[in-house]
């Protein structure tokens, strides 16, 4: 699996690693530049959401997040770190399970194929130990043209299974489609034992205007990460 794709990181705590969505090339001056350059600007901007008096805001994803009280923000940091990391060239699966070939892979290991974290929220900053479970809000997309054949959020959750597996954590059932307000999302549910502790992670996903979008919850008890859930919100203000 290609190690930069930040869906599957953003499983883990602490660790998320992704890059910046390239902006397309400028079209070339024809007789349709000026049509063309007017409708790219009503291209909503996924990745322009905000923070402010603790709620996090995306009105083009018409999305807002609650961040709990003292928790640190690590976006800037999260996606930095996705550029100082180097290339790999493993295998990456598509959303069926299906590996894609390498050639392919590399071809998508650029910029438009990555994606970016929108939001990325702690209990505590990553680096700081603890006993207990370093509670963290994740929003990030992908581009869905990264995996061909992405039609379906639900299809999302191959790859994210897979490497929710491979860090030990065990799926509690099959991803399920939940309605949040007006918005009907899939969901999908792992935990994971850390010694005395348990690791519950809950994992949102959708697509919208050409991307795919999750939103990850980690805590240590099933009422911890609800109530981390409960702090989204799909169409409000």
């Amino acid at each position: 699996m290609q190690g930069r794709t930040f869906v599957w990181l953003a499983l883990v705590f602490g660790v998320v690693a992704v890059a910046q969505v390239a902006k397309p090339n400028p079209p070339s001056e024809s007789s349709s530049s000026k049509h063309t350059k007017g409708s790219a600007r009503l291209v909503p901007d996924v990745t322009g959401g905000t923070v402010t008096n603790g709620v996090y805001r995306n009105r083009a994803l018409g999305l807002s997040c609650r961040i709990p009280a003292g928790w640190v923000l690590r976006t800037e940091e999260m996606n930095a770190r996705e550029e100082e990391t180097p290339s790999e060239s493993e295998e990456k699966p598509s959303p069926q399970g299906t590996p894609i070939d390498s050639a392919h892979g590399r071809q998508r290991d650029t910029e438009e194929s990555r994606g970016q974290v929108l939001l990325a929220a702690f209990s505590r900053p990553p680096e700081a130990r603890g006993e207990d479970v370093n509670s963290s809000i994740v929003i990030a997309v992908e581009k869905v043209e990264t995996y061909p054949g992405l039609k379906e959020p639900a299809q999302y959750f191959g790859p994210l299974t897979e490497v929710a597996k491979a860090q030990g954590f065990v799926v509690d059932e099959d991803a399920y489609e939940i309605a949040m307000g007006a918005k009907v999302v899939v969901r999908g549910d792992f935990h994971k034992d850390v010694g005395s502790r348990v690791m519950r992670q809950s994992t949102l996903a959708f697509l919208a205007h050409g991307y795919a979008v999750s939103i990850t919850v980690i805590d240590g008890t099933e009422d911890e990460v609800e109530e981390l859930i409960d702090g989204v919100e799909f169409g409000g203000k």
